[in-house]
């Protein structure tokens, strides 16, 4: 039987546990035959809470966990044992797809896993900026200060904003955290 990527629908906020469940299952039920990897596409975000800079974990797909399983016998019916393991996994309503699920494509699969791949080291701000937007700095030593964004560098999570000191204006490099929008 060939392992295929499915969908699996879950309770939004319980993919982690309905991940690390199917995982743990696997070893202990002897299910490694009918069961591949379990993947949760998510990025990681910055964003500051209460003054403090914090980086979650953001999921591409809330309420959506990728799984590689062998769901179909080579005759095309349905594997009653792999379709069972994984709807009776607590927090799974089920496949994405219904009663005869189809699996993702090889572009579907590839495409997601590229995402993955090319956000996985990268921290994202939570909220993306603009040239030209007037922003008020929260943080450092122009706190209250307005000023306007010269240049975003979303690689390094900075931007230069120009802020008026003294009746000049002066650019300012400060990090996506330390500005908010007015």
């Amino acid at each position: 039987m060939e392992k295929q990527w499915f969908v699996v629908h879950t309770l939004t906020g319980k993919e982690v546990r309905v991940k690390e469940s199917l995982e743990r299952r696997t070893s202990t039920e002897e299910m490694g035959d009918l069961m591949g990897e379990v993947s949760i596409p998510s990025e990681k975000v910055s964003e500051v809470k209460k003054g403090k800079k914090t980086t979650v974990t953001r999921m591409f797909y809330p309420g959506y966990v990728l799984v590689q399983m062998a769901l179909y016998n080579d005759d095309g019916s349905l594997n009653e044992r792999s379709w069972y393991y994984v709807r009776e996994t607590p927090g799974v309503i089920g496949f994405a797809g219904g009663e005869r699920p189809r699996p993702l494509s090889a572009a579907e699969v590839e495409a997601v896993m590229y995402q993955i791949e090319d956000k996985k080291e990268k921290v994202k701000p939570k909220i993306e900026f603009a040239v030209g937007e007037t922003v008020k700095i929260n943080d450092g030593p122009f706190l209250n200060f307005n000023g306007v964004i010269e240049d975003v560098d979303p690689e390094r999570g900075k931007l230069r904003v120009s802020v008026a000191i003294f009746g000049r204006t002066a650019p300012v490099e400060l990090e996506y955290w330390q500005i908010e929008r007015v």
